[in-house]
């Protein structure tokens, strides 16, 4: 049985209103997405992006949801799905020459992460050696 379309061997974890754009969370993201728990862990700690350490939360509550409700296993976690998206723009307003107006938008992101049990996918690495030159 699914429930909002998680399975039975997944956990999922949200953090809502992050006061950072999606485009930077969204790099962050990338660099964790589809490895085991315990190594997004270590490349979240030592990342030197400021949002790593909100991904990081985000992730040992997504751990704790799996150990908590579904009975799963650490070791046996990997990260199935993260994803973020837009939240609200506060704007502001900053002066500006000759008594008119410049607007500053303070963005927020939503986090979602999908833990799931079993092993993680082999990513494929092509190198050079693997790619087909066309000589024409």
């Amino acid at each position: 049985m699914t429930r909002y379309g998680i399975k039975e061997n997944q956990a999922r974890a949200f953090n809502k209103m992050i006061r950072i754009s999606h485009q930077k969370l969204n790099l962050v993201c990338d660099m964790v997405r589809g490895l085991p728990v315990d190594r997004a862990i270590d490349v979240l700690k030592f990342s030197k992006k400021r949002v790593a350490n909100d991904v990081l939360k985000t992730l040992l509550s997504a751990v704790a949801n799996a150990e908590h409700n579904q009975h799963l296993t650490v070791e046996s976690l990997f990260i199935k799905e993260i994803w973020c998206g837009k939240a609200l723009t506060m704007k502001r307003i900053m002066a500006g020459p000759r008594g008119s107006a410049r607007p500053i938008l303070k963005p927020f992101s939503n986090l979602t992460i999908v833990l799931e049990s079993g092993t993680a996918p082999e990513t494929k690495q092509e190198t050079k050696s693997t790619k087909k030159n066309k000589v024409k």
